[in-house]
């Protein structure tokens, strides 16, 4: 079943259409790939969902979630579904936090907006998110910059996840990461997507995580959609050359290299 459609979305700036009149589903539960080389309109595409696009950059079409468009949503409502139905994990996660600000207090800020509840209940509902993704409880009372990168893209994920969204937009969260790191990452966020039913929109140049995770494959070329479908269909019989190319050039999706990722990270 559809959790959002999007028909005909087209972004553009002053001189010209950078997303051009694509369209898609994201299925509820399941883990949807958007794959391509830099430029191609990923992160454009999916900033777009959200009302995240830049001042100087237009989306139009059609959005569609719960029978509304997103795209014209006003931007009151739309804070209201960020964060609680709509929930972002980006690649620049340190960006996210403040770093004279606590784990803790970042968890009590954005609990205050969306939910009415006691600073202990907050404190309680942050350090259970915290356990979830596998950090203790004493991690609350730290501030950004004490943390590894994994540790604080855990937090980014147990924010992003903490009022149970229906859709989780994950743009190159794992970029910034290392091999084992990203692994352990994209583990975590698939048992996390496993135990709430989320959806995840999962942004990515790395065709290994999506052979290793994803459901469906979108493959984006120029701003447009070149190919989609079931992972098995696009990744064993793709049929635009783009996508050909694209697999032939991602060496991880040797099976050897997998494995030894694999092995090293358990």
């Amino acid at each position: 079943m559809s959790l959002v459609s999007v028909n005909g979305l087209s972004i553009s700036n002053k001189q010209k259409d950078i997303v051009k009149d694509i369209s898609f589903q994201i299925l509820k539960g399941e883990w949807l790939a958007i794959v391509g080389q830099s430029g191609s309109g990923k992160s454009l595409t999916s900033s777009a969902i959200g009302q995240l696009l830049g001042p100087n950059l237009r989306a139009a079409g059609n959005v569609s979630y719960e029978g509304m468009n997103l795209l014209e949503l006003p931007p009151k409502k739309m804070r209201a579904l960020r964060g609680t139905r709509i929930s972002y994990i980006f690649q620049d996660y340190q960006g996210s936090f403040t770093p004279f600000h606590t784990i803790g207090r970042h968890f009590q800020e954005f609990l205050k907006t969306h939910l009415k509840l006691s600073k202990d209940v907050r404190k309680k509902k942050a350090e259970e998110a915290l356990k979830d993704v596998g950090l203790q409880p004493e991690i609350y009372s730290r501030y950004p910059f004490q943390l590894s990168g994994g540790q604080l893209q855990r937090v980014s994920i147990a924010l992003a996840l903490l009022l149970e969204p229906d859709i989780l937009i994950a743009d190159e969260p794992t970029t910034a990461l290392d091999s084992i790191t990203s692994f352990k990452v994209l583990q975590l966020l698939e048992k996390l997507q496993q135990e709430k039913g989320c959806a995840i929109l999962f942004i990515t140049h790395d065709l290994r995580h999506v052979k290793n995770h994803a459901d469906r494959i979108l493959v984006m070329k120029e701003g447009e959609i070149v190919e989609q479908g079931e992972k098995r269909q696009v990744l064993d019989n793709p049929v635009h050359p783009y996508t050909k190319l694209l697999i032939e050039a991602s060496s991880p999706l040797r099976k050897p290299a997998t494995e030894k990722i694999l092995e090293v990270a358990k």
